[in-house]
């Protein structure tokens, strides 16, 4: 069982989940964010994806996490979210040991994550916040940059430095997740292209195979809805 809720913290959303018995592997799909886990007793930073993470946690298994949104997560962590991409980090290796074990040792393991963040949290970078949204509402780069009164080269250095990665990466991946949002509610696959700015179906196929690593009938549980007469 999966649940999420706002957290105390700005473009933070904490999270919660415990495997159901049927266990399997899920597909964890890139989403433009850093997490820090509680993991039964273990506590990691899941850093930010350019393609689909498979996890197999044993039936049972709880976790606790809060994911960072709008690239607010390194300035928690104190690390460039550059240095974490496609990778799962022990806490232990970033933040002081006694640290990391007053979280992972709590009974309230969500509370010691919120409490932990916020006393590391920072202001976001305002720009950050509008590539964010300018990405996800799918506009030029171009525009992003001059709206936050940034060059395209510091737009991206940012980017890189908040994200993992540049602007284009995180507009392909809001963009994707948006297609398999529409496609999973049953919506024709070429109206899905259309609708999400993809050149035609094709494309929306390449770039879903790229960035989940399955196609996207496979990855919403169905076969591809007919187009529309």
């Amino acid at each position: 069982m999966y649940t999420e809720g706002p957290s105390s913290l700005p473009h933070v959303v904490a999270w919660r989940s415990v495997t159901p018995q049927s266990g399997g592997v899920r597909r964890i799909l890139p989403d433009g964010c850093l997490d820090l886990i509680w993991h039964e007793g273990a506590v990691f930073v899941a850093g930010p994806d350019t393609t689909a993470q498979l996890a197999g946690p044993a039936p049972g298994d709880r976790f606790a996490a809060l994911r960072f949104g709008a690239g607010t997560g390194p300035g928690v962590l104190g690390v460039p979210a550059s240095e974490l991409v496609d990778r799962r980090v022990p806490l232990e290796g970033i933040w002081p040991a006694a640290e990391v074990r007053r979280v992972a040792e709590s009974d309230d393991p969500a509370s010691a994550l919120e409490s932990a963040a916020a006393r590391r949290f920072q202001p976001p970078d305002r720009a950050m916040v509008a590539l964010a949204d300018g990405a996800r509402s799918a506009l030029p780069v171009t525009e992003i940059a001059d709206g936050s009164g940034l060059s395209e080269r510091q737009l991206r250095r940012r980017s890189v430095t908040s994200f993992g990665y540049p602007p284009k990466t995180l507009h392909r991946i809001f963009r994707m997740r948006r297609a398999v949002a529409l496609a999973r509610a049953g919506r024709a696959f070429a109206e899905v292209a259309a609708e999400t700015g993809y050149a035609d179906q094709p494309h929306l196929a390449r770039e879903v195979r790229a960035l989940a690593g399955v196609p996207l009938g496979e990855l919403v549980g169905t076969r591809p809805a007919p187009t529309p007469a």
